[in-house]
């Protein structure tokens, strides 16, 4: 490693910040994929000054930098491929702002996703979009991949929520984008091109954020089917019967019995699927589509339908769907999480696939995810270290993305591109749109210094 930039580093965020020991920069190698990359030099960082004269440095040296805020990323987007520095943001985590008369909050890029919602609770209003991962991942990361969640059905994404952010771009320009009001379309909407722009064209260091009143009641609903075909035509009919839910989860038989064999509470371990469903709104309402819900999963099938009796069995519930990735990567030495997205209408031949492909390839899968939005989640269970396994495993994941596709679907639905799945954007894009990628990423970054080698593309392969 060149270490001559290393005292320049310090002086702008103090030598304590600045990691260079091959032992702690093991500890910024990684993300939530099965991938390890080790940077040159790990830096802390704590306002987006610091940034920009980080990243002017790095123009000068041709060292390449790469945002990084709490590492649950399932597509290696905060992995260093190239090496250089790993830019760690997780202490910029503070709420600056909060405007309830506006329904905004204004908060640093490292700040937990849940801590947004609990910092609004006392005021009765709540950040919709919640990942998974909401109990770790940081705003920053979220708005780079757009993250979805299990209210996405109902109350959207990541990039439906932010108003206004500030961005340090890959040449050191701090700029701000987008605007706080309810209206806005001044110029291009830049604000939308950053998010899920995976750290490619600029770091976000602080973002507005939309908030919402909290429901008045909610309704949550367990059913149970046989197989996963009833539970995905039963998502199908209840959109088609007017009743948008604010969740509507499915999980397939393996991830059950996953589940309970982790958390112990009681499911039925003999279903093929069952439904995790939650209704919101005004009292009336809710218990109105509450009986749409029950109604349309008996007319499917339902081996069982129930409501959650309290907060503390509904709590439960969720639980146990958050608890689905961590049940499933206990079965297997390697856990393979994927995200192919289809229109609702699709689901049933996106199941009907990922099944046959598991049957061929005689390989576990275990299939959840978010329903109402056709957003599906197949984990490959496998041992990579296994030379056959690993083989067979890429021939599985690509047979997924084909079936995805055909069904006119998309590679990633919120985990985005990244590494992971970058080999197969031209199963997706055509030549044309991804050489109209590349010319906005060099417009952005002439030198090529944030983020390299994401998203990229070998179309020849």
């Amino acid at each position: 490693m060149d270490k001559k930039y290393i005292p320049e580093l310090e002086k702008i965020v103090g030598p304590e910040n600045v990691i260079t020991s091959f032992e702690e920069r093991l500890t910024y190698s990684y993300d939530s994929t099965r991938l390890e990359y080790l940077p040159d030099v790990a830096v802390k960082v704590r306002d987006a000054q610091q940034i920009s004269s980080i990243i002017k440095l790095a123009n000068d040296y041709n060292i390449p930098v790469t945002p990084r805020g709490a590492a649950t990323g399932l597509s290696g987007g905060c992995l260093a491929v190239k090496g250089g520095i790993s830019l760690v943001m997780v202490e910029m985590n503070k709420v600056l702002d909060i405007n309830p008369i506006d329904l905004l909050i204004t908060v640093e890029a490292g700040i937990v996703t849940e801590k947004v919602s609990k910092a609004v609770e006392h005021l009765k209003l709540f950040y919709p979009p919640d990942p998974g991962s909401m109990k770790s991942s940081t705003i920053g990361g979220n708005i780079a991949e757009n993250a979805g969640g299990l209210r996405g059905l109902k109350y959207g994404v990541t990039k439906d929520y932010i108003n206004s952010i500030e961005v340090v771009l890959p040449t050191g320009e701090i700029v701000n984008m987008g605007s706080n009001t309810v209206k806005a379309v001044t110029g291009y909407n830049l604000v939308d091109l950053m998010c899920g722009s995976e750290g490619t064209l600029g770091i976000i260091t602080k973002a507005t954020l939309g908030l919402l009143p909290v429901p008045a009641d909610k309704v949550s609903i367990l059913a149970f089917f046989k197989d996963m075909t009833d539970a995905a035509k039963t998502v199908r009919d209840i959109v088609a019967e007017g009743v948008i839910t604010a969740t509507l989860e499915i999980v397939d038989k393996v991830t059950i019995n996953a589940i309970e064999d982790f958390l112990k509470i009681g499911l039925d371990r003999t279903v093929g699927a069952m439904l995790l469903i939650e209704v919101d709104g005004q009292k009336g309402a809710v218990e109105i589509e509450a009986d749409i819900v029950m109604k349309v999963c008996s007319a499917n099938n339902a081996l069982l339908v129930r409501r959650a009796k309290n907060d503390k069995e509904r709590d439960e519930l969720w639980a146990a769907r958050r608890a689905a990735l961590s049940s499933l990567s206990r079965i297997k030495p390697s856990t393979i999480l994927e995200d192919a997205t289809v229109q609702r209408s699709k689901m049933v031949e996106l199941i009907n696939a990922v099944n046959e492909i598991a049957k061929k390839y005689n390989m576990l899968i275990g299939t959840f995810g978010h329903a109402g939005d056709g957003n599906l989640h197949p984990t490959i269970l496998t041992d990579l270290r296994i030379p056959e396994e690993a083989e067979k495993t890429e021939k599985v994941i690509e047979e997924i993305f084909n079936a995805t596709i055909a069904l006119g679907g998309t590679l990633s639905g919120e985990h985005g591109i990244g590494i992971t799945k970058a080999r197969y954007l031209k199963l997706e894009l055509s030549k044309p749109v991804y050489d109209l990628m590349k010319k906005i990423k060099n417009s952005f970054d002439p030198d090529n210094i944030l983020n390299p080698g994401k998203m990229e593309c070998n179309w020849d392969f």
